[in-house]
């Protein structure tokens, strides 16, 4: 029987050369904060000087944040809360990949309603407070595509001191508008692309086996997983192709409305506890690495669902049995990630041991648990601690 709820609030303006239109849309406010990563790669692109010439030319007058990390830490999004509202800031730009836009959601929610983003957290350590205010209007201007985070309310913040990395969000941490031009993501590097595609492919593969799927999420996942598995290798391989970036963009944002309807599962969990653990690894990295011994286990609970993935990503099932047809997918995905140059990846090398295991396992359920009950399989801690241990042995163990 059909029962869901289909809510989706975001302005979304897509297109190569639409980035202009910045100049002209109606805004929610006059002085926003604009937030990008630490690392410089706005200004060197010159994504930066664009975005704050377009808003002046708006009427605004943007105040610049330049703190963010990748997977952006509780420290930085709270002093991000601390500078909008000392300023006055009536909204909160995020430009950049997934990590300063989420933490435009996080800073936005915060500098709405006081305290620390971390006593909203519902979740682990976190305050379990309820907001009194929605957070301040929100633009999103992604430059990678890959978290699909202009299209859903979700943001991911970690808490360093006791290794947290949890998401959250309400109807309020939606973007108001979001500007995807994919001509911006031009200027992302190979591997970068292949990481950043890989998580938009796990959003929509894991939105179609989620136990709250829907039916407009299952159009959608199906779309972003042929689009990526056939554009993606493309993206890696030939990256100034506007058109290819476009599909890809396309598939990101397509996979980010699906997290929006059908959620994730504990794939992301467990990805959440090993980046909490390892705030050096590259979210997509993670998610590659866990992926192969996860989806086994997911293709033999729902072969029927594995097997559209399959088909949908090109495999033969032809002359398979049923019950085979569902690890077409997991072969499929084992392709796709040697396809786009990941097939190197190994947990040992980001420092990942075998006595964190446990530790990881724990923290999984502990901060990300609402995943679990949409996974479509019980996974009881020693089932959680089997696939870390099968993803560190490696993808030929």
């Amino acid at each position: 029987m059909l029962d869901f709820t289909f809510h989706v609030p975001t302005r979304i303006v897509f297109g190569a050369g639409r980035l202009e239109e910045l100049g002209r849309l109606p805004l929610p406010g006059v002085k926003p904060l604009v937030v990008v990563g630490a690392g410089g790669s706005m200004r060197r692109h010159g994504h930066l000087d664009r975005v704050l010439a377009l808003l002046r030319q708006n009427g605004c007058e943007p105040m610049l944040f330049e703190r963010v990390r990748p997977n952006p830490s509780l420290v930085h999004v709270d002093e991000g809360a601390c500078v909008a509202r000392a300023n006055g800031c009536d909204f909160i730009v995020g430009l950049g990949g997934g990590s300063p836009i989420d933490a435009a959601k996080a800073i936005a929610l915060a500098a709405a309603n006081g305290g620390s983003y971390w006593d909203y957290i519902q979740s682990g350590t976190g305050g379990r407070r309820t907001p009194q205010h929605p957070a301040l209007p929100v633009v999103a201007i992604p430059t990678t595509a890959g978290t699909g985070t202009e299209a859903d309310p979700w943001t991911v913040v970690t808490r360093d001191e006791t290794q947290e990395k949890i998401g959250w969000g309400n109807d309020s941490t939606y973007p108001v508008l979001s500007i995807v031009d994919p001509a911006l993501t031009i200027t992302v590097p190979p591997r970068i692309t292949a990481m950043t595609g890989m998580d938009a492919f796990f959003h929509a593969v894991e939105a179609y086996l989620s136990l709250s799927r829907q039916p407009s999420s299952d159009l959608l996942a199906l779309e972003a997983v042929s689009l990526l598995a056939q554009f993606l290798p493309q993206a890696v391989r030939q990256g100034d192709s506007v058109e290819v970036r476009s599909m890809v963009s396309w598939a990101s944002t397509a996979a980010g409305l699906c997290e929006s309807l059908s959620s994730c599962i504990a794939h992301h969990s467990m990805e959440h506890a090993l980046s909490a653990y390892h705030p050096d690894l590259p979210h997509g990295a993670g998610l590659v690495m866990l992926s192969l011994p996860f989806f086994e286990v997911m293709a033999r609970v729902q072969p029927k669902r594995c097997a559209d993935l399959a088909a949908t990503m090109g495999m033969p099932l032809h002359g398979l049995p049923p019950a085979q047809q569902g690890m077409a997918f997991v072969e499929g995905l084992r392709l796709l990630i040697r396809a786009v140059g990941l097939d190197d990846l190994r947990l040992a090398d980001h420092g990942i041991t075998a006595a964190e295991i446990p530790a990881l396992a724990k923290n999984a359920r502990e901060t990300m648990g609402a995943l679990f009950p949409l996974t479509p399989v019980d996974l009881r801690p020693e089932d959680v601690e089997a696939i870390f241990a099968k993803a560190l042995a490696g993808p030929t163990a």
